[in-house]
Order: C-alpha cells, then sequence, then structure tokens
C-alpha cells in the first residue's frame, strides 16, 4: 500500500521500513521474496521536470548559436576573387597561365627564402610579393624562365 503521508511507511503486515519514508513494498508482495519498492510522487516532481527540460534546451539553443555565429567558424570560408589592387601591401609579380604554373613559381620564390602568395583575381592567377621582394623575386623568376 503507499503511505502518501511523509513519515515512514507500513507494510501490510504491520512492519515499519525506516529506511525508506514515504515508500511502500507493492501490496500483495510481501513474504515472497519480492523486493521491488514503489515510491510517492510528490508535487516538485511535476514542477522541476519541465524547468529542468526547458533549461537544457535552452542550454542547447545559446551553444548552437555560439557555435554557428557569423564570422567564426571553425571551417574556412571561400576566398573571394578580388582585382589585383585589393591585395593590400602585395605586389602582382607575374600572371600564370594555369594554376600549376604559378604554385611551381610561388614555390620556386618560398624555397629562395621569399614570401609569395598565389592568388585568383578577376583577371586569373597572379603571383603576388611583399614589395621589399620584388625585385629579387623578378630576378630569380627571370633566370627561371631561361
Amino acid at each position: 500500500m503507499l503511505d502518501i503521508r511523509n513519515g515512514p511507511s507500513r507494510e501490510p503486515n504491520g512492519t515499519i521500513d525506516p529506511a525508506r519514508p514515504g515508500a511502500s513494498r507493492l501490496a500483495g508482495t510481501a513474504g515472497r521474496g519480492n523486493t521491488r519498492v514503489m515510491y510517492g510522487i510528490t508535487a516538485y516532481e511535476y514542477v522541476f521536470g519541465p524547468i529542468v527540460a526547458v533549461a537544457a534546451i535552452g542550454l542547447f539553443v545559446l551553444v548552437l548559436k555560439w557555435a554557428n555565429r557569423r564570422g567564426t567558424s571553425l571551417v574556412a570560408a571561400r576566398p573571394r576573387r578580388g582585382a589585383e589592387d585589393e591585395y593590400g601591401m602585395l605586389v602582382p609579380l607575374t600572371s600564370p597561365t594555369t594554376y600549376i604554373e604559378g604554385e611551381i613559381q610561388r614555390r620556386t620564390l618560398e624555397e629562395a627564402g621569399i614570401r609569395a602568395n598565389l592568388v585568383y583575381t578577376l583577371a586569373g592567377p597572379r603571383v603576388m610579393v611583399w614589395p621589399d621582394d620584388e625585385r629579387r623575386a623578378r630576378e630569380l623568376i627571370a633566370q627561371q624562365q631561361r
């Protein structure tokens, strides 16, 4: 039998189970070795269950908003093509006909210690270098093309 009061529950045989206040063994199972226990339901369980669920969903929404906000993605965005003069201080060095040719030129410059970038501009691929390295890079590319 279920005792809904807050005191210890009474078993059908009249004994009290002080270890489990508010609980009683299922009726008709005493003395048969069945130890299942049925607990009384309090009014707080009906309140805290939905509150915990709403809080968990709210936390999930906040994490998703944080992970998907613009400008801070962990995945690199596609590079945007621009004009030759839109690359800051970098100056165009060569205009290779293919990406492979431009990559060979860029790696040649990198091996010589010159910082170079291969970019896709609106006019096609360009190898770009810093102004301080431009003279040395032009000499190196001219030697390579001979």
